[in-house]
């Protein structure tokens, strides 16, 4: 948004950005991201404790930075099926449909977002691939409108480094002199003179600064700082905005619903060699640091493939991934010690929804986040993850997998991939794969957050741009969705002030 709306003449623009600078090392340097989990670049969420889930809350990491959870994600670039979004256009008009929005993606990849093959993946990765297609899955699809099989996990890098939105689209506008970025500036509230936005509030060090707008405010929070915000400013459910002392200026009941995000269950496996496990060593540092080559350059995640729960569902609804790393617990807390691998299902088009709600008025408060998973009231979710799980048993048990994979080190004390053992992972080992979307839906629908143009609902003035709107989660990873739609915000902008 930065970018391109500073690039038009006469446009002046103010980014307020609650984190600092992309300037630690671990930003960039790809299999480092989990060191930034719980630090002070991240927002360090835990959800509601989740009935389904043995009653665990369940970490939610955000990049709280320059480049936001570009910045810190595990950089795949997995677009998803044209199915997908022509579900957004059902919900928001046929300007969301793929064959309006694939041009997107062209202008980005081709662009200033470098989206590259790995440069220097595991020799486990390969045989990962290889069991898959052993057990009858279809290996090497590529990113057009059906990517159906399996393949590497091609990676927003530049030259083996991390290349974020930051790099990508910020930093070159920060040239601009028509732009002006506040850094470590929490937005506390929009300003509305009536029901028009004409700016916002922040919170800068402590002090208490404004900022105006004369065309528009654009919210960029996402799923969870967006709807938190809009609440705080006075666009949500009366009712509960009442219970908080703030008054409404717009009743949006669908402010902060919604909510959908993807469940992984990791199934952890020793190994005796090859795994990210040394990935810090001396050698794959000078190996990073002069050829940008070796284990560091890996974004964990270095294979996937869509399969189905059932075999009659027209569209996957199920990912599977391989990571050749003891990524156990979200890579937080004491390094692994050994070698190891893990590998799991992803419920790619969940039924069950969540909230993000106030917790109270005060903007530096973290809100409540419930995604609800696996509430869905038929069980439909819970299914299909186990069917992932037998899927995932079955690579492991491939030719191509069975000399290499040793003792089961998650769930803890498993001895067989028996269902019992699945069932436990499932409880006791699933996270989020970091992509909540919807919580201020699109749509044409008078219960939509925003409209098709992405404007707020009973005001004017105030747009919103993240993963927030889409209407229904896609099958693939969200960062790719994310920029598309900044681009495709960025021309609704322009053209409505031509």
């Amino acid at each position: 948004m930065a970018n391109r709306l500073s690039a038009v003449p006469g446009v002046r623009v103010a980014v307020v950005e609650a984190g600092p600078p992309d300037k630690d090392k671990f930003v960039h340097i790809p299999a480092a991201f989990s060191k930034l989990f719980r630090g002070p670049l991240d927002w360090n969420y835990l959800t509601e404790p989740q009935k389904e889930l043995d009653g665990r809350q369940i970490y939610w990491p955000r990049g709280k930075v320059f480049g936001g959870s570009s910045s810190m994600n595990a950089m795949m670039w997995v677009r998803g099926f044209a199915a997908d979004y022509d579900e957004w256009a059902q919900h928001a008009g046929p300007e969301w449909s793929w064959a309006k929005l694939v041009g997107y993606y062209d202008r980005i990849e081709r662009g200033p977002l470098h989206v590259s093959d790995q440069r220097s993946p595991r020799s486990a990765t390969a045989a990962w691939l290889a069991a898959a297609g052993e057990c009858g899955f279809t290996v090497d699809s590529t990113d057009d409108e059906t990517p159906d099989g399996f393949r590497q996990t091609r990676v927003t890098q530049r030259r083996g480094a991390r290349w974020s939105a930051a790099d990508a689209y910020l930093k070159p506008a920060m040239r601009n002199p028509n732009l002006k970025v506040f850094a470590e500036s929490v937005v506390t509230r929009v300003l509305f003179d009536g029901r028009r936005a004409v700016g916002v509030e922040f919170d800068s060090g402590g002090k208490r600064e404004v900022v105006e707008a004369r065309r528009e405010v654009v919210l960029c929070g996402g799923a969870v700082n967006t709807p938190q915000l809009l609440m705080l400013s006075g666009i949500g459910d009366r009712d509960r905005l009442a219970e908080f002392g703030i008054d409404t200026v717009a009743h949006s009941p669908g402010v902060g619903q919604n909510l959908l995000d993807h469940l992984v269950v990791p199934v952890g496996f020793e190994v005796e060699r090859d795994s990210l496990q040394t990935a810090e060593k001396p050698l794959e540092l000078i190996a990073y640091l002069l050829r940008r080559r070796g284990m560091l350059t890996s974004n964990v995640g270095e294979a996937y493939g869509f399969v189905r729960s059932e075999p009659g569902l027209d569209l996957p609804d199920l990912e599977l991934i391989f990571a050749p790393a003891p990524f156990f617990d979200e890579g937080i807390g004491e390094p692994h010690q050994s070698h190891a691998i893990v590998m799991g299902p992803i419920l790619v088009k969940p039924k069950s929804t969540g909230t993000v709600t106030l917790a109270s008025a005060d903007p530096l408060i973290k809100p409540l986040v419930d995604p609800g998973y696996l509430t869905d009231p038929d069980g439909a979710d819970r299914r299909a993850l186990m069917a992932g799980l037998r899927m995932t048993a079955q690579i492991a048990e491939a030719p191509s997998m069975r000399g290499l994979l040793g003792a089961i080190l998650r769930p803890s004390g498993a001895t067989d991939l028996s269902d019992e053992t699945l069932e436990r992972a499932l409880n006791t080992c699933s996270h989020t794969l970091y992509h909540p979307v919807g919580t201020c839906r699109m749509g044409t629908d008078a219960d939509s957050v925003v409209d098709p143009q992405l404007r707020v609902r009973g005001v004017d003035g105030l747009r919103i741009a993240d993963a927030s709107v889409m209407p229904t989660i896609i099958r693939g990873h969200t960062h790719a969705p994310s920029v598309l739609i900044g681009e495709k915000a960025s021309d609704l902008i322009k053209s409505a002030s031509t």
